[in-house]
């Protein structure tokens, strides 16, 4: 057992934030590392650059369900099965468009589950076999969004807002023991999923930088990780402003 790589298991693994945290834990040690993803030819990709880059690591590359809860919880047993997870990060989300959300119930379910309902079933499939072991790390990918409902983006941030609430009870339950449950807020950062913000202008953080906090984050076992740092403060000040004032606001 002394011998054992450290497991880490990326949901959501192509996701450019998710790919550079394998790229910073692949270069640093030699672990198992289990990639999963909804597309086989994007997930084996992910995993053939990562092989190259840490060849005393194992890399594995599978498809999974990501919305039907009983294949996400036989999708977990299974991946348990074969040896404890040391960290689980789950990564995986989509940029919904608000204007269609409001008009496209469709579109506003899909939103809802991606975003919050299935990191959540993902995170608590892992987190019950962590808890048995007294040993791992849940960390889950939020965002500022969820810290308050603003009008253009208020069914992602619900979701996230679900990711936060749900990310902090699961902390309460574990307390006292060695399991550590991380939650992730990043700001708007420069990936695929933020394509359309960067073409208005909007200010976006590099992908590498966000990876290096998270990473740090989770090693550090961390509650909550804002990324970049600035967004504690900036969503502490949102948080916080009156409704009347917050009302006036085009945000």
């Amino acid at each position: 057992m002394q011998n054992r790589k450290r497991k880490i298991v990326i949901i959501g693994a192509t996701s450019a934030i998710a790919e550079h945290c394998a790229r910073l834990w692949i270069a640093n040690a030699s672990i198992e590392l289990i990639l999963v993803g909804r597309n086989a030819e994007r997930t084996e990709r992910v995993a053939t650059d990562l092989r190259v880059r840490g060849l005393q690591s194992t890399v594995l590359a599978v498809v999974a369900d990501f919305v039907n809860p009983a294949a996400i919880q036989e999708f977990a047993d299974s991946i348990v099965a074969t040896g404890p997870v040391d960290c689980v990060l789950i990564a995986h989300g989509s940029l919904p468009d608000q204007a269609e959300c409001q008009t496209n119930l469709d579109a506003c379910s899909t939103a809802l589950s991606v975003n919050g309902v299935s990191p959540v079933l993902f995170a608590e499939a892992f987190a019950s076999h962590m808890q048995k072991i007294n040993q791992g790390t849940v960390a889950i990918i939020g965002s500022v969004a969820g810290d308050r409902g603003r009008k253009s983006n208020y069914v992602y941030g619900a979701a996230k807002g679900l990711v936060t609430r749900y990310a902090q009870g699961l902390q309460h339950r574990l307390a006292g023991t060695n399991v550590k449950v991380v939650l992730i807020k990043p700001g708007p950062t420069d990936t695929p999923m933020t394509a359309s913000m960067k073409g208005s202008g909007a200010k976006l953080a590099s992908v590498e930088s966000v990876a290096s906090d998270i990473v740090r984050g989770i090693e550090q076992g961390r509650p909550v990780v804002y990324t970049p740092r600035k967004w504690e403060l900036i969503m502490m000040v949102i948080r916080h402003l009156p409704r009347f004032v917050f009302n006036k606001m085009d945000i």
